[in-house]
C-alpha cells in the first residue's frame, strides 16, 4: 500500500511539473505574440527608415520565438489559441504608440518588455558612433550615469530651499509673528522632507521591481535561446549604422559573456540603465536630508537670529544659497557659473516675491 501511495505521489508531482511547464510556455507564447504585435505598431508609426526596419525585424524575431514556445506546448498535447487576440492593456498601449509615439512612452513599453528602445536615447542620437567592440560598450555604460547621485542631491537641496523660503515669505507677507513663521516653517520643512522621502522610495522601489522583473525575463531567454537574443542585439546595432558583418560577431561575443550580455541586453533592448538603480531606502533617506538641509537655510534666523531682522537675514541667506546652487548646477550644463547663479537667484526671487504678495493680500483681506 505504501509503495502504491509513493507511485501515486510521484505521478502527481510529474503532472504538476508538466502543468507548470505548459502554463509557463503558454504565457511566454502570449508575451512574444504581444511583443510582435506592438513592434508592428511601432514600425508603422516610425518615419525613420532604419528604425522602421529595426522594429519590423524585431517583430519577425518575436514571431519566431513564439513559434518555439508553440512547439513546446504542442509536445504536451495542450490546447493553444493559434490566433492571437491582443488584450485590452495591449490595445491601450498600441493606441498610446499611435497617438504619442514610442519615444514618449518608453517606460510603458519597457515595462512590457519591448526591446530596441535605446535607439530613442539621446546617447545614441544621429552622429554618435556605433560601438565597435564589447570593451567600448562596457566603457560607455559605465560613464552613462556618472554624477547622477550628486545632481539629485543638489536638486533636493534646491527644492527644500525654494519651498521653505516661499513658505516663509508667504506667511511673513500676511504680517504674522516670528513665532508663527517659525512654527509654519518647521511644519512645512518636516512635511516636505517626509513627502520627498516617501515619493523617492516609491519611485525607486517601482523602478527597481520593474527592472528586476525584466532582467529576470532576459536571463531566462538568454539561457533558453541565446542565438535569437544575439540576433536581436545585432539588429539594434545595425539600426545604428553598423554593417551586418560587424554587428553579428560583436553581438555573438557579448552574448557569450553572461554578465555582460545581461547588462547589455537590459540597456540596448529594454532601454534600462542598471547603474541608475540603487537602494530605495538610501534614496529616501538621502532625499529627506537633502530637502532638510535646503529648507533649514531660510529658517536659521528664526532659530538663532536677532528678533528685529529675522526676515531680512532669512532673505539674504536664501539669496546666497540660491546663487551657490545655480553655480553648482552649471557643472552639469557646462554654462557660465556666474550666469547660472544669477538665473537661479532671479527665479527664486520671483517665486518669493509672488508668494509674499499673495500672503500680504490674503492677510489684509482676512483682517
Amino acid at each position: 500500500m505504501l509503495f502504491s501511495l509513493s507511485i501515486l505521489l510521484k505521478r502527481c508531482n510529474i503532472a504538476a511539473m508538466e502543468l507548470s511547464l505548459t502554463t509557463h510556455a503558454l504565457d511566454s507564447w502570449k508575451e512574444e505574440k504581444r511583443s510582435a504585435y506592438l513592434y508592428r505598431q511601432i514600425s508603422m508609426t516610425e518615419s525613420d527608415a532604419s528604425r522602421k526596419k529595426l522594429f519590423m525585424r524585431l517583430s519577425e524575431e518575436a514571431e519566431n520565438q513564439a513559434n518555439l514556445w508553440m512547439s513546446v506546448i504542442e509536445k504536451s498535447d495542450s490546447h493553444i489559441p493559434y490566433i492571437y487576440v491582443p488584450d485590452s492593456r495591449t490595445k491601450f498601449v498600441a493606441w498610446l504608440v499611435r497617438k504619442l509615439g514610442p519615444k514618449r512612452i518608453r517606460p510603458v513599453l519597457a515595462a512590457i518588455k519591448i526591446r530596441g528602445l535605446s535607439v530613442y536615447s539621446s546617447l545614441y542620437n544621429t552622429g554618435h558612433p556605433a560601438p565597435q567592440n564589447s570593451g567600448e560598450i562596457e566603457d560607455r555604460h559605465r560613464g552613462a550615469s556618472s554624477g547622477g547621485g550628486f545632481r539629485a542631491a543638489v536638486f533636493g537641496v534646491n527644492d527644500g530651499l525654494v519651498s521653505i523660503a516661499c513658505l516663509v515669505m508667504g506667511v511673513a507677507g500676511a504680517a504674522s509673528t516670528n513665532t508663527t513663521i517659525l512654527l509654519t516653517g518647521v511644519a512645512g520643512l518636516l512635511a516636505g522632507a517626509f513627502s520627498m522621502a516617501a515619493g523617492e522610495y516609491i519611485s525607486m522601489r517601482s523602478q527597481r521591481e520593474m527592472f528586476e522583473y525584466q532582467i529576470g525575463l532576459e536571463r531566462a531567454e538568454l539561457a533558453q535561446y541565446p542565438e535569437e537574443e544575439a540576433g536581436e542585439l545585432a539588429l539594434i546595432y545595425m539600426a545604428r549604422g553598423m554593417t551586418e558583418d560587424e554587428a553579428k560577431p560583436l553581438a555573438a561575443r557579448i552574448v557569450a559573456n553572461p554578465k555582460l550580455a545581461l547588462d547589455t541586453l537590459a540597456r540596448e533592448e529594454l532601454g534600462l540603465n542598471p547603474d541608475e538603480l540603487g537602494s530605495p531606502w538610501f534614496a529616501a533617506i538621502s532625499s529627506f536630508f537633502a530637502f532638510l538641509c535646503g529648507g533649514l537655510v531660510p529658517l536659521l534666523p528664526y532659530l538663532f537670529g536677532n528678533q528685529q531682522y529675522m526676515l531680512q537675514v532669512s532673505i539674504a541667506l536664501t539669496a546666497m544659497a540660491l546663487f551657490l546652487i545655480g553655480a553648482i548646477l552649471s557643472l552639469f550644463t557646462g554654462r557660465n557659473a556666474f550666469k547660472g547663479g544669477v538665473r537661479m537667484l532671479l527665479i527664486g526671487t520671483s517665486a518669493g516675491l509672488l508668494t509674499y504678495g499673495i500672503g500680504h493680500f490674503l492677510g489684509a483681506s482676512l483682517i
